[in-house]
């Protein structure tokens, strides 16, 4: 009687261990992934907060969209030391080219420092922008993430150099010569007069009036983001160098 007993036990034994550490890793696979959804749940809040507690400082917000977008990248960029400042510029070019697209924001302050005309690339569109590049001598503009460098004196006067860090996207930008700077095209006597805001060869012009306020407060490493809802938006650390 016993030899059949014995049989079973052993393989009620071994089933049991078996299912345990299957039980074991079930748990542990959940717990990491609780632990993702938790930290993704917990940067989508901490954004919401920061967007609804802005100071717009008597200006229109950017979309809440773009703004977290240009968050999560300005976080990812900061952890990783390509940023310094707690600045960071956001361009919406899925807006009108007559509209006050561009903001430069404090992210210490929580305040709305500048909102300002901006121009995209002459080949990127008329008054929307539609068609964009990392090509030389494309004339379009590009988008995604950038860090900001440092003034010089060119053609158009003082003048910021802008570093694409998105490779493939807008990584040819310093070769390009695509930097920030004031020109008279942007403003709203051209509009008037045109139907439209001028445009580039490829460069997020600025207002002349703004241009030297703005660039002071953004040189040196921090962050700027040009939307369009055209690129797919992808949190991947392997598409931010």
């Amino acid at each position: 009687m016993i030899y059949k007993i014995y049989p079973l036990l052993v393989f009620f034994l071994l089933s049991f261990g078996k299912d345990s550490k299957n039980t074991a890793e079930l748990k542990s696979a959940k717990s990491r992934n609780i632990a993702k959804v938790e930290t993704n749940l917990s940067v989508d809040a901490k954004i919401a907060n920061v967007y609804s507690t802005l100071d717009a400082n008597n200006c229109k917000l950017p979309e809440l969209k773009t703004f977290t977008e240009a968050l999560k990248g300005f976080y990812l960029l900061k952890e990783k030391g390509v940023i310094q400042k707690n600045i960071l510029t956001l361009i919406d070019f899925s807006l009108s080219s007559n509209t006050k697209r561009l903001w430069v924001i404090d992210l210490t302050s929580n305040k709305i420092l500048f909102n300002s005309l901006v121009a995209h690339g002459r080949n990127t569109g008329e008054e929307f922008a539609t068609a964009f590049s990392n090509l030389n001598s494309s004339f379009k503009s590009s988008l995604g993430f950038y860090a900001t460098g440092e003034i010089y004196q060119g053609k158009h006067g003082a003048s910021l150099r802008l570093d694409g860090l998105e490779r493939g996207l807008n990584d040819n930008a310093r070769d390009r010569g695509v930097v920030m700077h004031g020109a008279d095209y942007v403003s709203e006597s051209f509009i008037r007069d045109h139907k439209r805001l001028g445009r580039s060869q490829g460069c997020p012009a600025v207002p002349v009036e703004l241009t030297d306020e703005i660039i002071q407060v953004i040189k040196d490493k921090s962050c700027l983001y040009i939307y369009h809802p055209s690129r797919n938006f992808i949190m991947d650390e392997k598409l931010i160098s």
